[in-house]
């Protein structure tokens, strides 16, 4: 709220309701801190390194590798025809994304805390800050996609048209989870030890390793609510042409946007607290 005194203008803050919704249009205000803080996010991961960007391309490319030896010529798990080497790297490249994001996000209050009772600014900033840092990882990273795509002459098809739906919807997952545990992490710090072992469970209940078409029909829908999923088989429709999945892609999305929802509510419940906990 706004008053005039001395044609001076004076903000007050005061602490939100307990279940009060995130105030947006605060963040589109703070925009220019945001950018800041993602530019100076990216600067500080790279700094000092030899390879720099390269990190990008090489920690797909190392797990690409090693699912296609042990899964793809090892265990000879089924591609729907795909050779597993694009199989997999079509896979690997967004969930490399959501994993490191949500990992980072999760930790963002807790690594920022020095922070938080020096000046106001929307404490939403941190969460989103490493999720739209990870974009330039991910975009790096799809030159790897692109490069084994031209090798195996993949040509582009008419569902290409649903790839910013999808790749919106891989923004969306790590941003909901990051701001329901960040803000979670405040209280329990367990969430910083329980991240890998998530992250590591992630990895076998999404059709990264293996094709979703071999998950037992009465599983399916149930299967279908991981949000992973859904980001997995539309990457894999849109790039390689396999048939739009909506059975699980319908699931995946409501799922994930309940996550931004959830996520957000608890964020805002749970900020007046932030400053006195940390």
């Amino acid at each position: 709220m706004n008053t005039s005194v001395d044609n001076t203008d004076i903000t007050i803050l005061r602490p939100p309701n307990r279940w009060e919704f995130i105030d947006f249009k605060e963040l589109k205000d703070y925009r220019d801190l945001l950018w800041s803080m993602v530019w100076r996010s990216i600067k500080v991961l790279y700094a000092q390194t030899i390879m720099g960007l390269g990190w990008a391309i090489l920690n797909p490319f190392i797990q690409i590798i090693l699912f296609s030896v042990i899964f793809g010529k090892i265990a000879k798990l089924p591609t729907d025809g795909v050779p597993y080497v694009l199989f997999s790297t079509v896979a690997v490249i967004p969930w490399t994304y959501m994993s490191q994001a949500m990992t980072q996000s999760s930790q963002s209050l807790i690594t920022g805390q020095m922070m938080l009772g020096k000046v106001y600014f929307p404490r939403l900033i941190f969460p989103i800050t490493p999720v739209l840092a990870k974009l330039v990882d991910f975009a790096v990273s799809l030159l790897l996609l692109v490069t084994i795509m031209i090798y195996y002459q993949v040509a582009p098809n008419w569902n290409l048209i649903f790839l910013p739906y999808f790749v919106l919807l891989m923004v969306i997952i790590p941003t909901g989870v990051g701001m329901f545990l960040s803000a979670f992490a405040v209280r329990f710090r367990d969430v910083k030890h329980a991240m890998p072992f998530v992250i590591s469970l992630l990895v076998y209940t999404a059709p990264i390793m293996y094709s979703a078409s071999s998950i037992p029909a009465d599983y399916r829908f149930w299967y279908s609510l991981n949000p992973v999923v859904a980001v997995i088989e539309g990457y894999r429709a849109c790039l390689l042409g396999t048939t739009l999945e909506w059975a699980y892609i319908v699931p995946g999305t409501v799922v994930a946007i309940v996550l931004l929802f959830v996520g957000a509510l608890y964020f805002r419940r749970m900020e007046r607290v932030f400053v006195d906990v940390l």
